[in-house]
């Protein structure tokens, strides 16, 4: 569930974890967006819950609950005190459709429902320690 869209990974949304492993040794951070955690890189596009603001503009998060740089990491207490992720906001989107389905079997008892959740394409500008 990996796809590689103009050179940037993405990460299907209803993968859990958003884990992703990397050989090359540069600053990562794990950082709270929406309600969830995330581990971002620098140019890396990723979907969250959706977020407040328009397309094209800029969100900053300081609720960095982990940072990495070259081996060299630091962990928050809840979080690590002044630094800063800044990501652009590319798209607003839905996600695709989740069926619900409910059955008791040997009682005519059936319901079905549905609903997709709406997302926010963003893309990670940089990260400040």
């Amino acid at each position: 569930m990996l796809e590689v869209v103009e050179n940037y990974l993405i990460l299907h949304p209803l993968l859990k974890g958003n884990n992703f492993k990397s050989n090359n040794k540069a600053m990562y951070a794990i950082v709270e967006i929406a309600g969830q955690q995330h581990k971002v890189m620098q140019d890396q596009v990723i979907f969250v819950h959706r977020l407040e603001g328009e397309e094209g503009s800029e969100v900053k998060f300081d609720n960095v609950l982990l940072l990495d740089n070259d081996g060299a990491v630091t962990i928050g207490q809840p979080s690590v005190t002044g630094a800063v992720v800044t990501a652009k906001i590319l798209s607003h989107l839905r996600g695709d459709k989740v069926l619900v389905f409910k059955k008791k079997r040997r009682k005519g008892y059936q319901k079905q429902n549905g609903h997709r959740q709406y997302l926010t394409r963003v893309q990670i500008n940089a990260i400040n320690a």
